[in-house]
């Protein structure tokens, strides 16, 4: 007598080689390494394009994301102190050591690719994805960003989105290496000077305000700040565009799970998301695995969702003051940051 065994093997296609997308292709092939696990990207090369440079690139590891912690050359600085001005008020958060990082955000994504590799995953570059017609995979995993590949396909729509503007600056006046600055603006959003790479005193300044369409120049204003604070070097690298402030529904579409911006966005009130990026792609490739996806969305909102809802609130509120009085923003912030549970979630 025979026994045939059959095994159901299923293909994952996943959609960019961003944090997101490689931290869920690891989570699979940890919990099931037979499962076959595809990844396309884009660009020529992983991690060293224009993708891996789209935000400040600080990143914390504590409690669960400790197993994220950078090394090597993934780390440009290990920041001990984050100051942050909300109006009149100036507050200073220290740190522990090695908790808290600038990233050589390309390098790290560049390494966690170097790991999914290892383990069997299919890295595809030069293949830019079109359509979710153009793949055969049983489960695809949409990490793309924001906006969503799929998202914009299918119409599902996003939350809500702020927007951004950054420039590199080398050999800058204002290089502090282990240091974050953070300074909130009425207009709904703030500035940010983060140490860069430290051999060329770069530094990554930035502002983001929350909204779509705004009636700001970024630009202007970033320039009006340095000036205004006397902030000189030589700027070697331009980004800006969409940030998803907190949750982007939906989190599943069918077959479809969304990762990283285009699923759990960035954290509402310092635009974090690198830890929400690797976060959800280790749930999302858990739920896979255990072939459980329909308790991704679930397990996504209990991660997630206390600070979201007090962010989205946020932002609500402010969206209406700017409106009446954009001075209403600072007495708003430093009320949330009184009664938060932790001040350090509020600045890294």
């Amino acid at each position: 007598m025979f026994t045939v065994w059959l095994v159901w093997r299923i293909k994952v296609d996943i959609i960019g080689a961003g944090l997101s997308s490689l931290s869920t292709a690891i989570s699979i092939k940890n919990h099931d390494p037979g499962i076959e696990v595809v990844v396309h990207e884009k660009y020529k090369e992983i991690g060293y394009n224009h993708e891996g440079r789209r935000c400040g690139e600080a990143h914390s590891v504590e409690r669960e994301w400790i197993k994220w912690k950078p090394t090597g050359k993934s780390i440009y600085n290990t920041i001990l102190q984050i100051d942050v001005i909300i109006g009149k008020k100036h507050y200073v958060n220290e740190r522990p050591p090695n908790v808290l990082f600038v990233l050589n955000r390309q390098e790290f994504i560049h390494q966690l690719a170097q790991d999914a590799e290892k383990r069997g995953v299919v890295l595809q570059t030069s293949d830019k994805i079109k359509s979710i017609d153009d793949l055969d995979g049983d489960v695809i995993v949409d990490g793309s960003g924001c906006p969503s590949t799929v998202k914009r396909e299918l119409d599902l729509g996003t939350g809500f989105v702020g927007t951004s503007y950054q420039q590199t600056l080398e050999n800058a006046n204002c290089f502090r290496n282990d240091t974050l600055q953070i300074i909130y603006i009425p207009q709904g959003g703030y500035f940010w000077i983060f140490p860069r790479n430290p051999e060329k005193k770069e530094v990554n300044i930035g502002v983001g305000v929350y909204g779509r369409k705004s009636d700001y120049n970024l630009r202007e204003m970033l320039i009006s700040f340095k000036e205004e604070h006397h902030i000189t070097g030589t700027v070697n690298y331009v980004v800006g565009g969409l940030i998803p402030i907190g949750l982007q529904r939906p989190f599943l579409h069918r077959n479809i799970l969304f990762v990283g911006d285009a699923g759990v966005g960035a954290f509402p009130f310092t635009a974090q998301g690198i830890y929400r990026a690797l976060l959800s792609g280790d749930i999302a490739g858990r739920c896979i695995a255990q072939k459980k996806l329909k308790k991704y969305p679930s397990i996504i909102r209990k991660e997630f969702m206390q600070w979201d809802v007090i962010g989205s609130t946020f932002i609500r509120m402010n969206l209406v003051f700017r409106k009446i009085n954009p001075e209403l923003f600072f007495p708003l912030l430093n009320f949330v940051i009184k009664r938060g549970k932790q001040f350090r979630l509020l600045t890294y």
